[in-house]
């Protein structure tokens, strides 16, 4: 046989010297044999099988078998280029047509690489059958993001999991040859079994391999290397920060959450490198949202496992797929967990962005709108940085500065925001429409700030009406406002008007009145029954408080899509929820004094000038010297008592502080009673392991 019929290194199958390994495999080239065939050209064929090991003739397939399979396509004639050497048949029954792989992707075959590697020619292909279709706009591929019209095609495909996610194919199939079987998944929820499902179903190939970013050799190098530098406010090493001296008290300790900021152990007041040392980030993030929570107790439910996946070829094939060496030693069933994503999760995962390098922002208190916009819109200004807040005094001749909070700042600028020209409401706001304000793009700018805010650690906003926060998530064409949006009186009066109109002849007679004003809007209908009124009033309210702010919400959307906020609130909308359109709750004038006090003794505790550790406080309360991986259940939480001295429930986590009249009483008796009670415990402890 002569291998070389269409020329020096051709495909002994489709006659193409083409080596593109995403459209048609990897190209091999057997010199012994003088024998160069594509992967997919001889895994597609129809007549041949694996009979081989691994490392047998070609991925498995025999020479002899290739050379009896090359005769038998050489009889038949090629449905598309009219060539012989068609080694490719539709499996459909009664269709007679076969084809080359390349002249079947051109023709938009279908070829399924899983159970019998069958292939469907352009009319008897499997489709996707959507049963109804809502969406009137184009939509982004959310690979490349460019826009594609959301109607399944060859060329364009949907999720399965996700009916909001849809993809080019060619899309899809660079990104499944690069992530491989154990990452190729959908790119919104993350579903792999129903989705790879799917995929190969419509003819996307799946190799088993490790992803490509896996096989880079040192592609991750950069995070071994370890956080060595203390960040604490005040270091106390006369050496500097970046010194480090192992087995002394100048040995640089990292935060046991982050690994990204480091302490001396001298500076924490630390006795030994085994001692646990959490950043203020983190701290913050575990007793004020996380793990100690300072209001009601709230259970965690239980997360919900996700059993062992099916494998991933169902039944048994004559052919199998070409694994590499590094895929073969490991196991395709893989186990995972899905775990509860709350706020404070999906905040950290975004403060990942921001780097230590940090810019100083010179804020005027009496101006903080101004300064602010000044700071964010300096072409120096970095949203990733980390930020330094410095007061200055407006016309100050001297110059002078103060060290400032950013934490204050933050707070400064939400209320700032909450109570500008650029909402209107009273509780739950929405935007409004200030033709100023957008000229000078003010809304990009406050969305901007809010971003900011809630990934650096500032507050959360708190006013968003949930009509503003289910346009910003859903989309506009998707929220349906209500009256208590509607902060114009006079548009109030109109609605209420058509409302309580109870007969025709009354609806008519106050459309009559209003007429230039629904003239003006586009919303003038004509009225044949008495419930026409509502669908007048959903159209007022749908002008007022939406189309009418059109412009204004696009700039503020696009102010909130800083360091990925709005892409983040999009996805997780319901925890989003409770920070945007909620205010934190407030607690009573006694538990509000008595936490004011815990919040000064963590600070205390923090800065060394107590006796007592944050290590000591964990194992009074539950028990443990450290957060556990899994985390603490029940939740640990926080009560206030009127007791003099804390009591610490280890059963249900459950530290209670007492309610005093002073701070100096309440450090008293905290450090007192958690310094005697871990004393007399560890003296128990001797004593039973002494006997």
């Amino acid at each position: 046989l002569n291998w070389s019929k269409g020329g020096q290194n051709t495909c002994v199958f489709c006659r193409k010297n083409d080596d593109c390994p995403n459209k048609y495999g990897e190209k091999k080239t057997k010199e012994k044999w003088n024998l160069t065939v594509h992967y997919y050209c001889l895994l597609m064929s129809s007549g041949i099988w694996q009979r081989g090991k691994e490392e047998e003739g070609v991925y498995g397939f025999l020479i002899e078998d290739i050379r009896k399979e090359v005769n038998r396509a050489s009889k038949l004639k090629c449905c598309v280029c009219k060539k012989n050497g068609a080694s490719i048949g539709c499996v459909a029954p009664r269709c007679k047509r076969s084809y080359h792989f390349p002249c079947g992707l051109q023709r938009e075959c279908i070829f399924q690489f899983t159970g019998n590697f069958a292939s469907f020619c352009w009319n008897h292909r499997p489709v996707q059958i959507i049963t109804s279709n809502n969406y009137r706009e184009s939509l982004p591929c959310t690979i490349c993001l460019e826009f594609i019209e959301p109607i399944p095609s060859y060329n364009i495909l949907r999720s399965p999991c996700c009916k909001n996610a849809w993809f080019h194919r060619d899309c899809l199939q660079v990104q499944a040859i690069n992530a491989g079987v154990f990452f190729f998944r959908c790119t919104i929820c993350s579903n792999s079994d129903i989705f790879q499902k799917e995929m190969l179903r419509m003819g996307i190939h799946i190799p088993e391999k490790d992803a490509s970013w896996e096989l880079e050799e040192n592609a991750y190098q950069e995070l071994l290397q370890h956080h060595e530098r203390c960040d604490v406010r005040r270091c106390r090493c006369k050496e500097g920060r970046d010194y480090n001296a192992p087995d002394s008290k100048w040995e640089i300790k990292r935060c046991q959450c982050c690994g990204s900021s480091g302490t001396h152990l001298a500076c924490s007041s630390l006795r030994s490198w085994e001692q646990n040392w959490e950043c203020l980030e983190c701290r913050g993030i575990i007793y004020n949202s996380g793990e100690f929570q300072k209001a009601k107790k709230h259970v965690l439910p239980n997360s919900n496992n996700v059993g062992i996946t099916d494998c991933l070829l169902e039944e048994s094939s004559p052919k199998l797929p070409r694994q590499s060496p590094g895929s073969q030693s490991k196991d395709l069933l893989r186990q995972g967990s899905k775990f509860r994503r709350n706020v404070s999760t999906l905040l950290i995962e975004l403060g990942f962005q921001i780097k230590k390098k940090t810019k100083r922002l010179y804020i005027n208190k009496a101006n903080i709108w101004t300064s602010a916009l000044d700071a964010f819109r300096n072409r120096n200004f970095n949203p990733s940085y980390a930020i330094e807040v410095a007061y200055v005094i407006e016309n100050d001749n001297f110059g002078s500065e103060h060290p400032g909070s950013k934490q204050e700042f933050l707070s400064l600028l939400m209320q700032h925001l909450e109570n500008s020209s650029l909402f209107e409401g009273s509780l739950s706001k929405n935007l409004s429409l200030n033709s100023q304000a957008l000229k000078e793009n003010l809304y990009y700018e406050a969305g901007k700030m809010l971003a900011i805010s809630l990934v650096h650690g500032g507050p959360s906003p708190g006013f968003f009406s949930k009509t503003l926060f289910n346009c910003l998530v859903y989309g506009p064409e998707n929220t349906q406002p209500i009256l208590d949006d509607v902060s114009d009186f006079d548009v109030a009066q109109i609605i209420i008007r058509i409302n309580t109109a109870t007969t025709i002849a009354d609806l008519k007679s106050v459309i009559n009145e209003c007429y230039n004003y629904l003239e003006l809007i586009g919303c003038l209908r004509l009225i044949t029954t008495l419930s026409d009124k509502y669908m007048l009033i959903k159209d007022i309210l749908v002008y007022h408080v939406i189309q009418r702010v059109q412009a204004p919400f696009e700039s503020f959307k696009q102010g909130l899509k800083t360091l990925g906020v709005l892409e983040k609130i999009q996805a997780y909308p319901e925890a989003f929820c409770s920070i945007l359109c909620h205010k934190p709750e407030i607690h009573t004038l006694p538990d509000v004094k008595a936490l004011g006090f815990w919040n000064s003794y963590l600070q205390a505790v923090e800065d060394g000038k107590s006796t007592t550790t944050m290590e000591d406080i964990l194992i009074f309360a539950t028990g443990c010297s450290s957060i556990p991986p899994a985390g603490f259940k029940p939740t640990p939480s926080i009560e206030c008592l009127h007791v003099d001295f804390p009591v610490g429930n280890k059963c249900n986590n459950c530290l209670a502080i007492p309610v005093t009249n002073t701070y100096k009483e309440f450090q008293e008796n905290m450090d007192f009673t958690i310094r005697n009670t871990l004393k007399l415990e560890k003296e128990e402890s001797s004593h039973y392991i002494g006997h």
